[in-house]
């Protein structure tokens, strides 16, 4: 299948991008900065997602994934307009099997910056538009919402002790995942699921159903 995958040069959207290449699948990247990514199997585009005046044209897509984002820094522009943007123009055609929006959990819990969350949020509702206009290809689109995610974007966090261990307290299963696991359920949405569609995917370890519930023992 061909694969167009937007973010591609580093954390999720390279391990999503490395998931499908051995799998012997053909892989586009975009993404503002290079790739280190060595696959013959593999085309890189290094600009912009907003620079939609030079976005190549990229015939016979059968699956998108939307990964490209960015956290305080134009979050509506790139998240969510540019997100649409791209859908758009590679996603609604008659050649696409399957569309993938990687959200947040923030989208669901509101819980972290607030033009973040809700560039988001927009991804949620925007998912079930797309469905139901690639439904008449017999395509699916989902989004898929994690949490925690041990990427070199939450180092900051990831290596603060302190932080960490509040983070931790948070997170019932007690861990955060790891990118290869996300592009297995990348992989999953897009490749082997059929059915599933319009719907929003959280994987976050628990922690957003975590609650403290404080009563005299």
């Amino acid at each position: 299948m061909r694969v167009l995958i937007t973010g591609t040069s580093q954390g999720i959207g390279k391990a999503i991008a490395e998931y499908f290449l051995n799998q012997s699948h053909e892989v586009i990247g975009i993404d503002r900065q290079k790739s280190g990514i060595q696959n013959q199997n593999y085309t890189h585009y290094q600009l912009d997602i907003r620079d939609y005046d030079n976005l190549p044209d990229i015939c016979g897509v059968n699956i998108l994934v939307n990964n490209a984002g960015t956290q305080n820094e134009d979050d509506i522009d790139v998240n969510l307009k540019a997100l649409i943007h791209i859908t758009e123009k590679y996603g609604v055609q008659e050649n696409i099997s399957a569309v993938l929006n990687i959200g947040s959990a923030s989208a669901h819990t509101g819980a972290e910056f607030p033009e973040y969350c809700a560039s988001k949020g927009g991804i949620l509702a925007y998912t079930k538009n797309v469905a139901m206009r690639i439904a008449k290809y017999g395509a699916v689109c989902n989004s898929l919402d994690p949490g925690g995610v041990l990427t070199p974007l939450n180092d900051c966090v990831i290596n603060d002790p302190e932080l960490w261990e509040q983070i931790m307290e948070e997170t019932p299963l007690k861990r955060w995942a790891t990118p290869e696991e996300i592009a297995e359920w990348a992989y999953f949405l897009t490749v082997q699921n059929k059915f599933c569609t319009g719907q929003n995917i959280l994987v976050d370890g628990g922690e957003s159903i975590n609650y403290h519930f404080i009563w005299k023992e």
